[in-house]
């Protein structure tokens, strides 16, 4: 019997895991939010935008484990390409905004240095630009590898 590809069960006749798919469900979002953390933290701690978009990732691949490559895409409709594309011109943008200002490539600076009230000293580096980009880079790579590998294992 000819069913369309994108109406198979992805997994063939195996039964997904009901307690893996609701133990994914309750920590993806939480682990989604942790990654965010790290971006933001990484240029006063450890993080930045690498680690960010490998926990990011992670909770991907923990997705896919549970979901398959059906559920990753009815999470992340966005094409890997797209979110690659993105960082790069972000991460290219932040050292050309240096270039811009009459300074050396990737010349870091504050952005944003205020003393809020109830939150204190804000300040927002021009380093966080660049590990956006690198967030962004990392996780569409994931995704990308994601998606061509369980694009292989079908019939």
């Amino acid at each position: 019997m000819n069913v369309p590809r994108e109406q198979r069960d992805e997994r063939d006749g195996v039964m997904p895991s009901l307690i893996l798919g609701a133990g994914t469900r309750a920590v993806f979002h939480t682990i989604l939010v942790f990654s965010v953390f790290l971006l933001f933290a990484g240029h006063n701690a450890p993080g930045g935008g690498f680690i960010g978009g490998l926990v990011a990732g992670a909770a991907l691949v923990l997705r896919y484990v549970a979901e398959g490559s059906n559920g990753l895409r009815r999470t992340i409709p966005i094409a890997p390409e797209t979110l690659l594309g993105a960082g790069v011109l972000v991460a290219g943008g932040a050292g050309a905004a240096a270039l811009a200002t009459g300074r050396d490539f990737l010349t870091q600076g504050y952005l944003l240095s205020e003393e809020l009230p109830g939150l204190g000293a804000v300040r927002i580096h021009s380093a966080l630009v660049f590990d956006t980009g690198v967030f962004l880079i990392v996780v569409g790579l994931v995704l990308a590898l994601l998606r061509t590998l369980g694009e292989e294992l079908r019939p």
